[in-house]
């Protein structure tokens, strides 16, 4: 049996695969995406986006609410434990809350990439200057986009779960009841976000339309149901929230940029996405990285006109650092000493100030930082 050959071998269709795909395949390359699920797929995720990511994407945000969850967000509420103490009102539209199993689909679709799914990326092996990958499909360069547990990662070295510094999420998003709509206190233009009393991490509660989300997320994995489920209950306890969830939280994991040190190219690979490890530090927000690191992927190849030699993706790693910073850079705060950090680290997170300048503005939002500009992000 002949192999199936493509320019770029993409492997994840999640939202840094399929815009890549679709950078590489308006400039005439052959581009196939290998994804082990099926499209429309279950991705959990508390799920928004920016305005500078929807300018990045050139995204078409009347077309993209038709039929699809487009939830316009204008202000937010903020605090510790599971107390509020900070409500922060811009009077415009700063984010757009949607749901990742239609935000995927729509991008993979419009990506205009030929499509492999339900198919998992099993083996790769060099072969006459080609990869061959699964034994069917050649590949002049492979670009691994597969999430956390990404394969592609692992085959360039990536020691995945090991000795790594993940974050744990848990979350879960349904479609409310009239009786469940009457119970949550929520509202879709106000999301919340509590950070735990340890700032190891922080949870959730996002209205879109008439669906729910909820979730909380802490560095490592110890206790973190028994966190989640404490956080869920004093949620509902106050009426923010319907006390019958339905079903079970799900559960993921991804790495934050200063924590990460995976490779990201070599000869014919480059990886992108959570799989590169991009997630913003402060926050866990990973779209917007795993879209910026697809265009810069595809500057990269294109520049590289067809020579994909590791010396030649270097550009797309010097991108990645002028974009995001060095790994491993430290907070402000680390000079202090733990107790005397913490301690002024939870009286400013309960500050209105702190709230919309640090938190929100430049933690989530990244309201400081404009939309990609490609004529600069791999040169």
């Amino acid at each position: 049996m002949s192999a199936d050959s493509c320019d770029v071998l993409i492997v994840g269709g999640g939202p840094a695969g399929s815009t890549c795909a679709r950078a590489l395949k308006q400039a005439g390359l052959d581009v196939l995406i290998m994804d082990k699920a099926v499209f429309p797929r279950d991705k959990v995720c508390a799920g928004w986006i920016t305005p500078q990511v929807v300018q990045e994407l050139s995204l078409d945000l009347g077309d993209y609410a038709r039929g699809r969850v487009l939830q316009p967000i204008d202000s937010f509420i903020t605090g510790m434990g599971e107390q509020a103490n900070a409500e922060v009102s811009y009077q415009k539209v700063v984010s757009y809350g949607i749901r990742r199993c239609e935000f995927d689909h729509y991008l993979l679709e419009r990506s205009g990439a030929r499509l492999r799914l339900g198919e998992a990326w099993k083996s790769m092996e060099w072969q006459g200057g080609r990869w061959l990958v699964n034994g069917e499909v050649s590949a002049a360069l492979v670009i691994g986009a597969g999430g956390h547990f990404c394969p592609v990662a692992r085959h360039l070295g990536a020691h995945l779960g090991k000795e790594e510094r993940a974050i744990s999420a848990q979350e879960i998003e349904f479609e409310m009841t009239d009786s469940q709509a009457a119970q949550c206190a929520v509202t879709g233009v106000r999301p919340e976000l509590y950070f735990c009393e340890d700032l190891k991490g922080y949870g959730w509660c996002f209205r879109k339309g008439n669906y729910l989300n909820v979730g909380l997320g802490r560095e490592g994995n110890h206790r973190l149901a028994e966190h989640v489920q404490t956080f869920a209950r004093s949620l509902a306890a106050q009426g923010r929230i319907p006390p019958d969830l339905p079903g079970k939280f799900k559960g993921h994991a991804y790495l934050l940029y200063a924590h990460g040190n995976r490779p990201v190219i070599g000869d014919g690979i480059m990886i992108i996405g959570d799989a590169a490890g991009l997630a913003y530090t402060q926050s866990g927000e990973g779209i917007r990285p795993a879209i910026e690191s697809g265009l810069m992927a595809a500057t990269n190849v294109l520049a590289a006109s067809g020579d994909y030699r590791r010396e030649r993706l270097v550009q797309y790693e010097t991108a990645l650092r002028a974009r995001f910073g060095e790994r491993g850079e430290a907070p402000a705060l680390s000079v202090l000493p733990a107790k005397l950090r913490l301690a002024l680290a939870r009286a400013l997170m309960r500050t209105q100030w702190f709230a919309r300048n640090v938190i929100l503005d430049r933690w989530f939002l990244h309201s400081q930082l404009p939309a990609l500009n490609l004529s600069r992000s791999a040169t």
